[in-house]
C-alpha cells in the first residue's frame, strides 16, 4: 500500500512538471506567433513612391476593357500582378538595338543597351528610362520586394532587386515579357 502511494505520488509529480514545462513552453509559442503576427507586412500595407491607387494613373480602362485588349497572360500579369513562368519570353533573347514598351498602354519602359543575362529566366535591365516607372511593394511571398510599375497605366511589370551588375546600376530590373513589348530602332543598318 504505502509502495503503490509513493508511485502515484511520483506519477503525479511527473504530470505536474509536464503540465508547467508544457504551459511555460506554449506561452513562448503563443509570444512568438503574436511577434512574428505583428511584424508580418501585407500586400494592404503602404505603397512607397507611387499613386496610391490605379485611379491615379494617366491611362485609365476598366476592367473590360483592360480584357479586351491583351492576351490572358498579358492581363494575369499586368492587371493581376502574375508571373510568367521563367524561360517563356521570346524576349529573353532580344539584344538588338530597340525600346522595350509597356505591352498595355505603349509607354517606353527600357532600352536594350541597358538589358543584360541575369539567368533569371525573365528580361533584366540594370535601369528603366528616367520617369517610365512608378514604384511599389509587395510581400507575397512573405518578404518585402520593390515592384515596377508602368507609370502610365500601373500595370505590373516585374520587380527590382539590387543583385545587378555592379560595374552599372547593380540593379536587375526582373520583368515579365509578357508586360513588355519590342520596338527596334528604325536606325538600323
Amino acid at each position: 500500500m504505502n509502495k503503490s502511494k509513493i508511485q502515484l505520488t511520483t506519477s503525479c509529480e511527473n504530470i505536474e512538471i509536464k503540465y508547467i514545462f508544457w504551459t511555460k513552453k506554449m506561452k513562448f509559442f503563443r509570444l512568438l506567433f503574436l511577434i512574428l503576427l505583428c511584424s508580418c507586412e501585407t500586400g494592404a500595407q503602404k505603397v512607397e513612391n507611387t499613386p496610391n491607387d490605379k485611379s491615379e494613373f494617366e491611362v485609365q480602362k476598366s476592367e473590360q476593357e483592360w480584357k479586351d485588349e491583351l492576351s490572358d497572360l498579358q492581363y494575369y500579369v499586368l492587371r493581376k500582378a502574375g508571373t510568367e513562368p521563367a524561360n517563356s519570353s521570346p524576349l529573353n533573347d532580344v539584344d538588338e538595338p530597340g525600346t522595350f514598351v509597356c505591352a498595355a498602354c505603349g509607354n517606353s519602359l527600357y532600352e536594350t543597351k541597358h538589358k543584360f543575362e541575369s539567368g533569371s529566366g525573365w528580361p533584366s535591365f540594370d535601369r528603366s528610362i528616367e520617369g517610365s516607372l512608378a514604384l511599389s511593394s509587395d510581400t507575397k511571398l512573405g518578404y518585402k520586394r520593390d515592384e515596377a510599375l508602368c507609370g502610365q497605366c500601373g500595370g505590373h511589370l516585374g520587380h527590382i532587386f539590387n543583385d545587378g551588375p555592379r560595374e552599372t546600376t547593380g540593379m536587375r530590373h526582373c520583368i515579365n515579357g509578357a508586360a513588355l513589348e519590342f520596338i527596334p530602332d528604325k536606325n538600323q543598318d
